[in-house]
């Protein structure tokens, strides 16, 4: 069975090159959609055969994951972000994976070592995001879970591991819905899960956080905009103190973001922050 890897991209030249390097091997074709880069990102591009289609950078970065998506020709499909690794464990049994028929896929899922914390996550994500996938049907789409790398660390607990992202896809069984920064992938068939998990080389410096934290909270404040969250002192007092303190607690003791470190109190905290900071957008209309 072949393989796919298809990825969107904007100015990833310090990202780009490794994350290719890690999928060389199980790649039967890579799909670049460039967002309009201005650094070295195509010639990177280029140097590993990529297929590259250029087009614009829209702020809802799926509208163009879904673009890379469509330009996939086989039946198998990676969707990564450049700062996404795919380690040699992973590489395995993603060949491995791709490789099996319907009952052995079904018959490997029932026996993953870390199901029960994964179905655990599982949960939270439908919870946040809405049902993922079909109760019934054929295994179409996989979760992968990821280690996040946060100043200089990757880290383990505050509720960062296993961080599913749905990345292995059967073509024409999933989809971008390209309407919020939240969503996951729509699916026909059911999710299930690999066991090995990807590197995220999210926050490798502080001032890269502030900028993708930035972009974040601007989506945030859009979604409130759009949902029509009203404007009044309960919700202040909700977004403003009581979710961002509920969120620290939550992630620092219940999730022992702690032992992570400083790093992990740094990454709790910056999270609660999130929820002040997009509503102060949203009432003003500005970067706050």
């Amino acid at each position: 069975m072949r393989l796919s890897v298809v990825l969107a991209v904007f100015n990833e030249e310090n990202n780009l090159g490794d994350c290719l390097a890690s999928v060389k091997e199980i790649a039967d074709e890579i799909v670049i959609v460039d967002g309009g880069s201005n650094d070295r990102t195509v010639e990177i591009a280029k140097s590993y055969e990529a297929k590259i289609i250029e087009t614009d950078n829209p702020p809802i970065f799926h509208i163009n994951k879904q673009k890379a998506l469509e330009k996939a020709s086989f039946e198998w499909i990676l969707q990564l972000d450049a700062d996404e690794r795919i380690t040699p464990a992973l590489s395995r049994e993603i060949k491995k994976v791709i490789e099996m028929t319907s009952e052995e896929l079904n018959d490997y899922e029932d026996k993953l070592p870390n199901k029960d914390l994964f179905l655990r996550h599982q949960k939270l994500v439908e919870e946040r995001d809405g049902r993922v996938g079909d109760k019934e049907g054929e295994l179409n789409a996989f979760f992968i879970p990821r280690r996040n790398f946060f100043l200089g660390k990757y880290l383990r607990y505050g509720g960062t591991y296993p961080d599913p992202a749905i990345r292995l896809v059967k073509k024409d069984k999933a989809f971008f819905p390209a309407k919020d920064v939240h969503e996951q992938m729509s699916v026909t068939g059911r999710v299930g899960w690999l066991q090995n998990y990807m590197l995220h080389i999210d926050s490798p410096t502080f001032s890269r956080y502030l900028k993708r934290n930035s972009k974040y909270i601007d989506l945030i404040a859009e979604q409130l905009k759009n949902t029509k969250v009203s404007k009044n002192p309960v919700n202040f007092i909700i977004f403003i103190f009581l979710k961002p303190i509920w969120w620290f607690l939550l992630t620092i003791i219940r999730h022992k973001g702690i032992l992570d470190g400083w790093q992990g109190i740094v990454f709790s905290f910056f999270s609660a922050l999130r929820f002040p900071r997009a509503y102060i957008r949203y009432l003003k209309g500005v970067k706050a």
